[in-house]
C-alpha cells in the first residue's frame, strides 16, 4: 500500500494523522490494515502547495483540515449514526496555484480514488472551477474560502454547494457604512482610489464596491486593476497618492497586500483609511508590516471576547505550531465541524449528509447554535482593524461583539 508518508510535492500522500507526530509513524501500520479492510473514511482534498497561491492556501486552508483530521483521529475516527467509528484517510494533490490543475485533480479524486469527500481549495476562482465538478459527482462542497455575490445562484443551480465567506456585498456594505460615518465626522473626504487583482476574488470585490460608493456619495478619483503578478506598485501607490483621496482600498490577495505595506511606508504614502484584501489578517503580517499596522483595516476580524473562538485559536497553535488568520481559518474550521456531525447524524452517503448541512444546526467554533441560510453562513464578521495589537472586527460603531473602528491611521512607525 502506498506510504502514508509525505512524498514529493505534487504526488499524492496518505496521511493517518494520530495524536502527536512520534505516535503517527507508530501507527502507520496498524492504519494501513483499517484502509486495506476498507475501515477507513478517505476524505481528499486539492491545495495549493507551490506557486503563488501556496501562502494563503497554507495559511487558511491546509493547516484546518491537518487540525481536524487529527482532532478527529485521535478521537477514534469520525463517528456514525449506528455508534461505530471510523478512521480518516487523507489523499492530497498540490494543485500548483492552476486553476487546470485543481480540476484535474477533482476529477482524479472523485474517478479514480474514489474519495468518500472532496474538501475544498483556497480561492474564490478555484473554488469556482471545480464547483461544476463536485456538484456533477454528487460531494457537498465546503466553499470555505470563497467570497462570492453568485452564492444564492450558485446554490440554486449546485444545491449541493455551500458558501462560508459571503458575498462581496457584504464586505462593501459594511465598509461603506464606516466610511459615511467618518464622513460625517469630518474624518475623510468624498475621495477613495481603489485597485484590484484582475482575478475571481477583486473582480467581484470591485464589481460590487463601484455602485456602492456611488450611491453612498463617494467619488472613485483611482480604479486601477493589476494582474495577479504585479509585485512592484511604486506607479499604482505614487498615481493614489496624486487621487487627493483619504480612502485606499485594495482588492488583494497576500503577495500584493504585503508588497503594498511595504512599498507605501517606504513611499510614505499614509492616507487616513488603509484597507487592503486577504493577508492583513494573517499572524504574519505585523512582521511583514515590520509592526506597523495599527489602524491597517481589512476583511473579517475576531471577538477577542467570544471563548470559542479563542479555545479555538490556542488549539490551533498548540497542533499546527502557529497561529490561524483573523478571517477566513475559523469559516473553515466550522464548515469540517459540520460535516463530522453530519456525517454522525445520517452515514456517509453524500447526498443524505448535503441535505443535513443545509437544514441541521451545529455546535462550531463560531457557536453553539450555527446555521446556514441557504446553504450559506451569514453570521460572520465583514470588517477588521488592527487595534493595539489585535485584529478585532469592527463597526462604525462598536457592538454585538464588534469594537468601534479608530480613525483616521496612525502613521506608519
Amino acid at each position: 500500500m502506498t506510504s502514508f508518508i509525505a512524498e514529493t510535492a505534487g504526488a499524492v500522500r496518505r496521511l493517518m494523522t494520530r495524536g502527536a507526530a512520534a505516535a503517527l509513524l507508530a501507527s502507520v501500520a496498524s492504519t494501513a490494515a483499517l484502509a486495506q479492510d476498507g475501515d477507513t473514511v478517505k476524505i481528499g482534498y486539492a491545495v495549493s502547495k507551490s506557486g503563488p497561491n501556496a501562502g494563503g492556501s497554507d495559511m487558511t486552508v491546509t493547516p484546518n483540515y491537518q487540525l481536524w483530521v487529527e482532532e478527529v483521529n485521535a478521537a477514534g475516527g469520525l463517528k456514525l449514526p449506528d455508534g461505530s467509528q471510523k478512521m480518516i484517510e487523507v489523499i492530497e494533490y498540490d494543485d500548483r496555484s492552476s486553476a487546470e490543475e485543481v480540476v484535474r485533480a477533482v476529477e482524479r479524486l472523485a474517478t479514480q480514488d474514489e474519495v468518500d469527500f472532496i474538501l475544498p481549495p483556497w480561492g474564490t476562482g478555484f473554488n469556482l472551477a471545480v464547483a461544476p465538478l463536485m456538484a456533477k459527482f454528487g460531494y457537498p462542497h465546503l466553499a470555505g474560502a470563497a467570497v462570492t455575490d453568485k452564492a444564492p445562484d450558485f446554490v440554486e443551480r449546485w444545491d449541493t454547494s455551500f458558501w462560508f465567506m459571503g458575498g462581496s456585498v457584504d464586505y462593501v456594505d459594511a465598509l461603506t457604512e464606516i466610511l459615511v460615518a467618518q464622513r460625517e465626522a469630518g474624518t475623510i473626504n468624498d475621495q477613495i482610489a481603489m485597485v484590484s487583482v484582475a482575478d475571481g476574488f477583486g473582480i467581484d470585490l470591485v464589481k460590487a464596491a463601484r455602485p456602492a460608493f456611488e450611491a453612498a456619495g463617494f467619488e472613485v478619483s483611482y480604479d486601477k486593476t493589476f494582474p495577479p503578478e504585479t509585485s512592484d506598485f511604486a506607479t499604482i501607490l505614487g498615481e493614489a497618492g496624486n487621487a487627493g483621496a483619504d480612502t485606499f482600498v485594495a482588492f488583494s490577495y497576500p503577495p500584493h497586500t504585503f508588497a503594498l505595506t511595504k512599498q507605501a511606508k517606504v513611499a510614505g504614502f499614509n492616507p487616513p483609511v488603509f484597507y487592503l484584501g486577504v493577508g492583513a489578517a494573517f499572524p504574519v503580517y505585523p512582521g511583514i508590516a515590520g509592526g506597523s499596522v495599527e489602524g491597517v483595516m481589512s476583511l473579517g476580524g475576531i471577538d477577542p471576547n467570544n471563548e470559542l473562538t479563542m479555545a479555538y485559536r490556542s488549539k490551533h497553535e498548540e497542533v499546527v505550531g502557529r497561529a490561524p488568520d483573523l478571517w477566513g481559518s475559523i469559516l473553515v474550521y466550522a464548515s469540517l465541524q459540520m460535516l463530522a456531525q453530519s456525517i454522525e447524524r445520517v452515514g456517509l452517503d453524500k447526498a443524505a449528509v448535503a441535505n443535513e448541512l443545509s437544514t441541521g444546526s451545529f455546535s462550531t467554533v463560531l457557536g453553539e447554535e450555527t446555521r446556514l441560510e441557504n446553504n450559506q453562513l451569514r453570521a460572520i464578521n465583514w470588517i477588521g482593524q488592527w487595534q493595539d495589537g489585535n485584529f478585532v472586527a469592527v463597526s462604525a460603531d462598536g457592538g454585538e461583539g464588534k469594537a468601534a473602528v479608530k480613525l483616521p491611521k496612525p502613521g506608519w512607525e
